[in-house]
């Protein structure tokens, strides 16, 4: 069952996060991760919740995003994005595919 990661990301520093951005999709693609959205335009339609840059890529299942989050090559990646952005991250099951 695939699984999402979905992130809203406030950027302190732009220029160390653009190192992050250059970086990191080669990792997620190794463990089959892909972008279903990044950074595009917002709108909220209810509630107080107030966006920055929100970014979702899909996982073949929930093992291998974590596999991707935990492992030694995105380790450096995440030390930098600590560095220059705050960020709120969730992993999220997905639904069986229907039929």
């Amino acid at each position: 069952m695939v699984a999402y990661l979905i992130a809203d990301v406030d950027v302190i520093d732009m220029a160390m996060f653009d190192e992050y951005r250059r970086e990191v999709p080669a990792t997620e693609a190794r463990h089959g991760g892909r972008y279903l959205a990044r950074g595009g335009a917002t709108r909220v339609l209810e509630g107080d919740w107030e966006p920055h840059r929100l970014v979702i890529v899909e996982f073949p299942d929930m093992t291998k995003l974590i596999a991707w989050y935990d492992s030694p090559e995105y380790a450096r990646l995440k030390e930098l994005r600590f560095r220059c952005a705050k960020t709120r991250i969730i992993a999220l099951e997905g639904m069986p595919p229907v039929g």
